[in-house]
């Protein structure tokens, strides 16, 4: 069976492995989550931060505002530090993943750079 440190060194490498094998366009957001080596809790807290700015993203829309650059930089301050922030959203949008927030914070990453 071999020891935990052998086991897990093992893992690690069947996991490299699979990464070259892994078509990165299909699912590109669990792509960047895998190469960033998360945590199911770093996930969901992701998720869930996604979850929050949508439906602020929502609430903010329907009041007639139309500037939601706040959002942006909440979502860029609160976002996993080994997530870039460009390429998680261009793959949430990909992944068809809270797509109308993701699309703003797209157009305005454009405006701002």
């Amino acid at each position: 069976m071999g020891t935990l440190e052998e086991r897990i060194a093992k893992l690690e490498f069947h996991r490299s492995l699979l990464m070259e094998m892994v078509d990165e366009t299909k699912k590109p957001f669990y792509y960047l989550v895998i190469k960033a080596n998360l945590t199911k809790e770093e996930v969901d807290e992701v998720l869930a931060l996604c979850e929050q700015l949508s439906e602020e993203y929502e609430k903010q829309k329907a009041e007639g505002l139309t500037i939601f650059t706040p959002l942006l930089l909440h979502f860029a301050g609160m976002l996993h530090p080994s997530l870039p922030l460009e390429q998680t959203v261009d793959a949430l949008l990909k992944q068809q993943m809270f797509v109308p927030l993701m699309t703003e914070l797209k157009k305005l990453m454009k405006t701002v750079s």
